[in-house]
């Protein structure tokens, strides 16, 4: 500013503050690459509230020591980038070192060429005991059409790393923005996730034939497995380190990226693209001077793609010491033809014993994958009111269930409608949906109200809407289906029933409520039935947060369906006098039943 006011009041400026100024302006930035930490920045002219400041953006120029023969950015140099940016963020959160942990399943939704600019954007999500996610958005732009796209999201696990010895514990992160709530509330819910995505392919394969049956597809060649192995060793070099001396985990990835590219194109004798990234599971560090050993197999080969497992071991000068295993990762490759279509591949044949486990485990994984894609990924207006239930698909089912409620409960622009005495109603309106939040404050503590209220075949007590509601399956100690009949007529003038699925949360930090949340689900034992209308419910649920030890804030969320804004729009006067009078009942059933409750517990 000084600099500019000498110019403008036509000062001669000194030689040696001008050399100083232009230096600074030219300061770090490489020709190449721009990679800025937006937490200490100033905010633009214009811009609106203040940015996450564990906020990270780097920016590469995609160059051709970057890419692979198509000219195209090697997903191992992204994965580095991507790691790179993801730790900086952490770092930035905990004020001390930090390693990967994990990174969850990466969809590669295009390909990047020499010339454009890689943007990455990562931020902490949230900070739980000693670790913390981290979301990355990855988006490319072309220089010279101005155009940009989308790449991949991913979420990383980081762990903070204090003097050896001790732990760290991490502060809480105070989100701001609508979508950093969001991202706050369902962070936990991709913690659970993980952590029983291994129980979710034991039980599929548990109930899967032991029997391997080889896929056949005419025309198609046959490859054993075997012949797709691959085996290389790299020495950690100090270029390959972090900056604890720690083999740099995006360089991992980046290697292991490489073996199974080549596993892959020993199969299909072609360059395959890679798709997707299953869950890179960092379990211990490798440093400077050790050889890591990289390992890759196609497991499965399906029509159109291909599986590849790839394992990372490490050890040290010592041949005789036993290898740690450092990581590993399943890989999912497709070969297109001159008009980008995937083409068809050989069928594997798997070796006996070993090969046929992950012959089955890759075809369990691609179901989970399709159903986790189905269920997690897809738009809210692209996936059908019910859903079909199914084991293998549970957990997910589940996710998404918790993770919708949440997202509606973390929205912005609810609109206070109507207030009698305790209760507050509130409406949000957003595309084709309509949403609702009926809330109050309890004289209950928040455990027994999210006990009482996550037992469906006790709301006919107190919601005259509700005739009965059957116990059709419990899932496990967080989740169970119901069978609900109502008495609210439909417009074919007969009573509708519902098959819900009902996923209960208790909080996972201090100043996280319990949910309860509900969504349809189709079950093959409970068809339509024609007696009833078959009624639909698209995302609903309770929030109870603890006010006190003896007083809790009950709120009801609601996305109403199509169907039901029609209702809501002809019944606009009576609606919110149903509500109060449908909450005020709930009110009454919590504190009759409180007492109760707790001689139960004391029982037990």
């Amino acid at each position: 500013r000084c600099l500019l006011k000498m110019v403008k009041e036509n000062i001669v400026v000194p030689e040696d503050i001008l050399s100083f100024c232009c230096n600074g302006l030219q300061g770090s930035t490489s020709p190449s690459s721009h990679a800025r930490d937006t937490g200490e920045r100033e905010e633009a002219p214009g811009a609106m509230g203040a940015r996450n400041p564990t906020e990270v953006q780097m920016s590469q120029l995609v160059l051709p020591c970057h890419t692979n023969h198509r000219g195209e950015l090697s997903a191992g140099q992204l994965l580095k980038w991507i790691d790179t940016a993801a730790c900086l963020s952490a770092e930035r959160h905990a004020g001390c070192p930090c390693v990967t942990a994990s990174m969850d399943d990466i969809y590669f939704e295009h390909t990047i060429s020499v010339g454009q600019v890689v943007n990455i954007k990562a931020k902490v999500n949230r900070a739980f005991n000693s670790s913390m996610e981290v979301g990355i958005q990855v988006s490319y732009e072309d220089l010279c059409s101005g155009k940009h796209c989308s790449i991949c999201k991913a979420y990383a696990t980081f762990v903070a790393q204090g003097p050896p010895g001790t732990k760290v514990k991490l502060k809480p992160l105070a989100p701001q923005t609508e979508e950093e709530k969001i991202e706050h509330s369902i962070a936990a819910e991709r913690r659970r996730m993980r952590l029983v995505h291994k129980d979710t392919l034991k039980d599929l394969l548990a109930r899967s034939p032991r029997n391997t049956e080889l896929e056949t597809r005419d025309g198609s060649s046959v490859v054993p497995a075997e012949k797709t192995r691959v085996e290389s060793v790299e020495l950690v070099l100090p270029p390959h380190a972090n900056h604890q001396g720690n083999t740099f985990g995006g360089q991992i990835m980046a290697w292991m990226e490489n073996v199974a590219t080549i596993a892959a194109s020993r199969l299909c004798h072609a360059h395959p693209t890679l798709r997707a990234i299953e869950m890179f599971h960092f379990r211990g560090p490798s440093q400077v001077g050790d050889r890591l050993v990289l390992k890759a197999i196609v497991n499965n080969a399906f029509k159109n793609s291909m599986e590849v497992g790839v394992c990372a071991e490490a050890y040290g000068q010592e041949m005789s010491v036993s290898r740690r295993h450092i990581n590993s990762a399943f890989m999912t490759f497709v070969v297109l033809d001159e008009e980008g279509r995937p083409r068809t591949l050989p069928m594997v044949v798997p070796q006996p014993g070993e090969g046929e486990r992950r012959y089955r485990e890759a075809s369990a994984r691609k179901k989970i994958r399709l159903d986790r894609k189905y269920v997690v990924s897809c738009k809210l207006t692209e996936v059908p009111l019910s859903v079909p239930w199914d084991q293998s698909n549970k957990v997910y089912l589940s996710y998404n269930n918790v993770s919708a409620l949440k997202t509606l409960v973390a929205k912005a622009n609810w609109v206070l409608a109507r207030e009698k005495e305790k209760v507050q109603i509130y409406t949000l309106e957003e595309d084709k949906f309509l949403s609702f939040r009926i809330e109050m404050l309890v004289s209950i503590s928040a455990g027994q109200a999210f006990s009482l209220l996550s037992d469906l075949r006790r709301r006919h007590e107190w919601d005259s809407h509700y005739t009965s509601a059957e116990l059709v399956q419990q899932v496990d100690e967080d989740d169970a289906i119901y069978h609900v009949l109502s008495q609210t007529l439909s417009r074919e003038n007969k009573p509708q029933d519902f098959v819900i699925l009902a996923s209960r949360r208790k909080p996972c930090s201090r100043g996280d409520p319990y949910v309860v949340a509900f969504r349809s689900v189709t079950l093959p034992t409970h068809p339509p039935s024609a007696g009833f209308t078959r009624g639909e419910t698209l995302c609903s649920g309770f929030c109870v947060w603890p006010e006190s030890e003896e007083t809790s804030k009950v709120a009801y969320y609601n996305q109403a369906t199509p169907g039901y804004v029609n209702y809501v729009t002809t019944n606009v006067v009576g609606l919110s006098s149903s509500f109060c009078a449908t909450f005020e009942a709930c009110e009454k059933f919590l504190l009759k039943n409180k007492d109760d409750l707790i001689a139960r517990l004391q029982d037990l």
